[in-house]
């Protein structure tokens, strides 16, 4: 009589002793921070403000100090309806990114050559560190001296607080490539303006997008102080005016602008380093 492989009986030996049969254990966990949280970025900031709106709402806050999110909001909408606010945060945003523009190129430049060269890195990173010892608002009033406090004066004073962040991560990434890489490069025989193309540039960029985020951080924080400098637009201006007049609701109303202004830039930043850098595993996913 033919068998089948259907037929157990024929085939003893392939039927698992009780003994035998292994039981699933406990599934082990990857150890690490877990999935990502969808919307997670947002949640932090939804919390604070249902956190200010309760306070608010039961009283534990001043209005006269810390008015209520609804008022702040009225407070926005009326900026928004006169046209007020958004022609003050074109001037800001202007202001912001013109120093942000310069601040990163003159980074980037210096610390390509600084990190691809010895000679370049004896002249150039002893007065960057020395300048990174110095706040940058400490120039100001050297600056007003030098530039007046015109605009000039402004697009400077933000861009010395972004190039500095840029050079630093840029310039460790650059010093962090695998010498492994340039030994292959010059097994290939791979050019100058080849290697820097195909092993230096892509080795500096996870640098580089750091630098970026605590550049447009540092973007938005001069921005602050040299709005109140003298301005005559911009947000920053709008806030000294109100509190010359104490409208505390006004002076929210440009802070929560601000914020949402860093919020955005560095959640874009974030974006373009998850799609230049999806070769990458890493813990954040």
């Amino acid at each position: 009589m033919s068998t089948t492989i259907f037929d157990k009986q024929a085939l003893p030996a392939t039927e698992a002793r009780p003994d035998q049969v292994r039981t699933p254990g406990p599934q082990r966990h990857r150890p690490g921070p877990g999935k990502p949280v969808r919307y997670g970025w947002a949640i932090g900031p939804v919390l604070l403000l249902a956190f200010w709106a309760a306070g608010s709402g039961l009283g534990v806050f001043d209005v006269r100090s810390l008015p209520a999110p609804w008022t702040i909001a009225d407070t926005a909408g009326g900026l928004v309806d006169n046209g007020k606010l958004q022609s003050l945060l074109a001037t800001s945003a202007q202001r912001a990114l013109l120093g942000l523009l310069f601040g990163v190129a003159t980074g980037l430049v210096l610390a390509l050559v600084s990190g691809l060269s010895r000679l370049g890195e004896a002249v150039i990173d002893g007065p960057v560190q020395i300048k990174r010892s110095i706040p940058s608002l400490a120039l100001i009033p050297l600056l007003i001296l030098w530039f007046g406090i015109g605009e000039t004066m402004k697009v400077i004073t933000i861009a010395l607080g972004v190039f500095v962040p840029v050079y630093i991560h840029t310039h460790n990434g650059l010093r962090a490539i695998d010498n492994r890489y340039a030994e292959l490069a010059e097994t290939v025989r791979l050019g100058r303006l080849g290697f820097v193309r195909h092993v230096v540039l892509p080795g500096a960029l996870p640098g580089f997008l750091l630098g970026m985020r605590f550049a447009v951080t540092g973007a938005w924080l001069a921005l602050v102080v040299v709005e109140q400098v003298n301005a005559t637009s911009g947000i920053g201006y709008m806030m000294e005016l109100a509190r010359t007049y104490g409208q505390t609701d006004v002076i929210i109303v440009g802070l929560v602008v601000y914020g949402l202004l860093g919020l955005v830039s560095d959640a874009l930043v974030r974006l373009v380093e998850r799609r230049a850098l999806s070769w990458r595993r890493t813990l954040a996913g």
